[in-house]
């Protein structure tokens, strides 16, 4: 019996699967999809697996994750849904496309390329596992330890977030960090299929981020012939938290159609 990712159902409508990012969760869309849901989607925030509330595994890749999108939507009964996913989740989105194309009715894809990205959160990794958790107290403390290696303030807050209290009064993550330091080669992989996707997609980017260039458009559109890019002002890779006005009018536009 294959585990069903855990995710927050929010609206009636037209199913709408929301995939987060890396070291990210559900609850970081949990803003703007309440206001899909408030648009007439059955919105569905989902934890990817090691992460969120999702369960743990020591495998780790964007043809298994795929598969736990599928597992999830037949648990859950939906024939077919619309995909938006960021980073991470957008690789996992282009995946299942690929490979489910009857599956997905539409496809956003929010500031990432189906390209390889060579492994770059090393600060980041090198920050969570200066993490003493059996000694940390408070977020504040761990705040102040992350600072050492992480200078953004908005990215600890980010990563802060995972934070939570277990049962015996200890600080832990929910994320599983040691497999996902041991997966940065799989995360930045590209997507492995040489399907394509024939139905609407949009990708929308950050004008400040560097992870889609104009280089990449021709990669994109041999998976996705469909596919328009569309650039979201005054944001960098977190373009649906840096701008979400913007981001929200362009993708209920593209939804909505």
């Amino acid at each position: 019996m294959s585990q069903i990712l855990h995710s927050k159902i929010i609206g009636k409508g037209k199913p709408l699967c929301i995939l987060h990012g890396f070291l990210g969760m559900s609850d970081n869309w949990k803003t703007i999809g309440a206001s899909y849901a408030e648009n007439g989607f059955e919105v569905h925030l989902i934890d990817q697996r090691n992460h969120g509330k999702s369960f743990h595994s020591e495998e780790f890749n964007y043809d298994l994750l795929a598969k736990d999108l599928n597992n999830y939507l037949t648990h859950h009964q939906i024939a077919s849904t619309i995909l938006i996913g960021h980073s991470m989740g957008g690789k996992t989105a282009m995946q299942f496309a690929c490979t489910y194309p009857e599956k997905t009715d539409k496809l956003l894809v929010a500031d990432i390329a189906p390209k390889f990205y060579p492994p770059h959160h090393h600060e980041i990794i090198d920050g969570l596992n200066a993490l003493d958790l059996d000694e940390i107290k408070s977020r504040n403390e761990a705040d102040n330890i992350l600072k050492n290696h992480i200078n953004n303030a908005g990215i600890r807050q980010f990563l802060l977030k995972n934070l939570y209290w277990t049962s015996d009064k200890k600080l832990a993550f929910r994320f599983n960090l040691e497999v996902l330091s041991n997966k940065m080669e799989e995360i930045g992989d590209t997507i492995h299929s040489l399907e394509t996707y024939n139905g609407p997609t949009l990708f929308l980017r950050g004008e400040k981020s560097e992870y889609i260039s104009e280089r990449d458009i021709d990669e994109i559109k041999k998976h996705f012939p469909n596919a328009t890019v569309d650039v979201i002002k005054n944001a960098g890779h977190w373009l649906h938290a840096e701008n979400p006005t913007q981001f929200l009018k362009k993708s209920l536009a593209f939804l909505s159609q």
